[in-house]
């Protein structure tokens, strides 16, 4: 196979040169945001997502190339290499099709078919699967009969033929083929449910008795039926058409031949029966399962991004307020930097210790002793309690002072994760768990990403069935999202944590760790160059990482940029062309700058400087405003004052929100009444949409309405089609 060719065929938006441009940067060790990042001129300005899909498919059809050459090499060895083989071999296109030619070739376990072949009656096969219609099939098989062999009657000689025309029936590539793709078209998916009277059952109701096409079924009830059987209470099965299915097994082999043919036809039945089906079966359940796995990871990085990207609530004062019963609800209160600045315990909640007036008292003294601008409330136990009090507190302190707080509601998922880490405990090593707890909560507000990337991304909770995926695969591409996010925001080499530096390109926890530790006995770095200093960290690390690092107060203006220290000399060229000095950089005197670079034409400018058109264009939006952060132009978290209740809603309502989490079948919706209202996929948009990822994302603010509520089970259905415009629109109709 030629990959390069597959490559270009495969990502159609990416010419062959640049490509094959793709490959070599890989190959020669350059990580994925310093490709995507500065060396847009060679790839065609590839974004880092498609970069990664580019690179995990290379990586597949390599492993598949060396594969072919595997079994290529143990089929000569063996001596059966065949031109029709090796023609085989080379139009595969997946592993599964390499493994199904392969079949017939590799060493197995002991079977019925080699029991019988080691009785010597694979002769006696080939003479049945002959279908000679003059064959005295019994008088051959009465010369296979020998006690010391184990064949003790013709029937044995003849039953151990079978075997091995089942075998050899349940061997070949093409069957395997022609029925998998059957199944996958036309085959059905059924499930029962089994312990029913356990508790746990009653979430699997939905498919007691299901059924559903092969093709058609729904990623996520792929893995709630996965989930169902592993739980014991579902018990699941493969259908199709047993009478097909074994006519289409059948079809090459079975010749009119008299008995000899009646006796291929039971062995066909026999091996699709006991050899083809199961196999097919796993292999139909494994395919269901990895592309579901694929989804429910892709879902899980569709949501991860726009949550670790959320825009920071800078230089506030925060209140951090981990909601609790019986224990109390932990306080913690940061600096607009996130310094601690002081922590308690309160008791405003149902509990045997509840004192709603004394924690009102202390809240206060806290807000007005540190000038507190926000209260960020954790949404777990006692979530609605703590928002109903927090709610009635900013509004005392309103009509006493005038004074206004707001206050907003963060996903605490992880929090206790992180609050019970080796890194919580070196953080804050004199905080028990639940004070560390608050401490995040009131930090994931004020910067998101250097919080939650502190945090396993599986318990962050914005994804499905995230528990249930291959841990190698879930990790690399939750790997890969976090350092996206983190190279594409850029790091303050000066204050940054070991958490965020091991994610900056051509870093990793060694290096970050030597970065802080030659930090804190040489104070601050002046120059991204001083890094090389750093104990391991090479001209190769450098190369990478320099870009992604930023110094807000150092030597050179551009070291707080993402201009690559590569193309300094061309920046200064290009200020030099333009009138400019460093001075102009730093007291933000060069705006006019794009313009001025669009007037002289930006391919004469890029040619007289040095640079190519797309880094030209990167190094310009740079410097004319150095310590930018993109996440700035981001829509802002909504903040709030007041809170409802879900007895207060009803049908039609106009209500603000904030997307908490988009799954296959729509998205959960935060409206400020503490449970999450859902919007399905028919509700988001009167245009057809695959997927709700099409137009909402994680942390996004939506207008929704309320289309029913159902206070028992605690359910809110919400939709985002404006029922006055489907009125006005219906009326127009009539």
């Amino acid at each position: 196979m030629d990959i390069l060719s597959k490559l270009a065929e495969e990502f159609p938006s990416i010419r062959q040169d640049r490509a094959q441009n793709i490959i070599n940067l890989i190959d020669e060790g350059n990580t994925i945001p310093f490709i995507a990042r500065y060396r847009k001129e060679m790839t065609g300005s590839c974004d880092d997502q498609v970069l990664r899909e580019f690179n995990d498919r290379l990586l597949y059809l390599r492993n598949l190339e060396k594969r072919k050459e595997e079994v290529a090499k143990s089929i000569r060895e063996q001596g059966k290499m065949t031109d029709e083989i090796q023609t085989a071999l080379d139009g595969a296109t997946t592993l599964t099709e390499v493994e199904d030619i392969y079949r017939p070739y590799k060493q197995k376990k002991k079977t019925r078919a080699s029991v019988a072949i080691e009785r010597g009656l694979q002769p006696l096969a080939d003479y049945i699967l002959a279908q000679d219609k003059n064959a005295d099939v019994r008088a051959e098989a009465e010369k296979y009969v020998d006690e010391e062999k184990g064949v003790l009657t013709i029937e044995d000689a003849i039953s151990g033929a079978k075997d091995i025309i089942a075998e050899i029936v349940s061997d070949d590539a093409n069957v395997r083929k022609k029925l998998r793709n059957l199944f996958m078209k036309n085959g059905e998916i059924e499930t029962r449910l089994v312990n029913a009277e356990d508790e746990g059952a009653k979430v699997y109701e939905m498919y007691a008795d299901y059924s559903e096409s092969i093709a058609e079924i729904k990623s996520h009830r792929v893995l709630a039926v996965n989930r169902g059987e592993k739980e014991g209470f579902l018990k699941v099965k493969v259908t199709f058409n047993d009478t097909i299915a074994k006519r289409i097994t059948g079809a090459g082999y079975l010749k009119d031949g008299g008995y000899s043919t009646t006796l291929v036809s039971e062995a066909v039945d026999d091996g699709y029966d006991r050899l083809i089906f199961p196999s097919i079966e796993r292999e139909i359940r494994a395919a269901l399962t990895e592309a579901a796995s694929e989804q429910a990871i892709k879902m899980f990085e569709v949501n991860l991004k726009p949550l670790l990207m959320q825009p920071p609530v800078k230089d506030k004062v925060t209140l951090g307020l981990d909601p609790a019963y019986r224990t109390g609800c932990k306080i913690a209160v940061v600096d607009g930097t996130g310094k601690v600045l002081d922590k308690t315990v309160v008791y405003p909640t149902p509990g045997p210790k509840q004192n709603v007036e004394a924690a009102k008292v202390k809240l206060k003294e806290l807000i007005e002793k540190y000038n507190v601008d926000i209260i960020s409330i954790g949404n777990g136990t006692a979530s609605k309690e703590s928002e109903i009090f927090v709610a009635e507190l900013i509004k005392e302190i309103h009509e006493a002072t005038g004074r206004d707080v707001a206050y907003i509601v963060v996903s605490e998922a992880g929090a206790s994760v992180y609050s019970a880490s080796p890194l919580g405990a070196e953080e804050f090593p004199d905080f028990d768990v639940a004070e560390r707890s608050a401490v995040s909560i009131a930090r994931r507000l004020q910067d998101p990403l250097a919080e939650l990337i502190k945090i396993d991304p599986k318990s962050i909770g914005v994804g499905q069935y995230q528990h249930d995926m291959d841990k190698k695969r879930l990790d690399s591409v939750l790997s890969g999202v976090l350092e996206d996010c983190v190279n594409s925001v850029g790091v303050d080499l000066n204050t940054a944590s070991v958490s965020l530096l091991k994610y900056v390109a051509g870093l990793n926890a060694g290096i970050a760790k030597n970065i802080v530790t030659y930090r804190e006995a040489n104070g601050k770095f002046v120059s991204r160059k001083d890094i090389l200093k750093v104990p391991k960290l090479g001209e190769k690390a450098f190369t990478q990482c320099a870009g992604f690092l930023r110094i807000t107060d150092g030597s050179n203006i551009l070291d707080n940029t993402a201009v690559h220290p590569e193309s300094y000399a061309a920046a200064e060229r290009l200020l030099q062309l333009f009138g400019y000095s460093e001075e102009d950089v730093k007291e933000g005197k060069i705006s006019d700058l794009p313009n001025k670079v669009k007037e002289y034409g930006a391919e004469k400018a890029a040619k007289e400087v040095g640079l190519d058109v797309p880094t030209l264009n990167d190094i310009v939006a740079e410097i004319i405003k150095p310590g930018r952060d993109i996440r700035e132009a981001l829509p802002k978290p909504v903040l709030r004052q007041d809170i409802m209740d879900i007895n207060d809603l009803a049908p039609g309502m106009e209500l603000s929100g904030t997307v908490r989490n988009v799954v296959d079948f729509g998205a959960f919706v935060d409206i400020g009444v503490h449970q999450d209202g859902l919007v399905h996929i028919s509700e988001i948009t009167e245009r057809y949409i695959r997927h709700p990822s099409d137009v909402l994302e994680v942390g996004q603010p939506v207008t929704v309405w309320v289309k029913d509520v159902d206070v028992k089970k605690n359910r809110i259905g919400l939709t985002m089609k404006n029922p006055a415009a489907k009125k006005k629109n219906a009326a127009k109709a009539q």
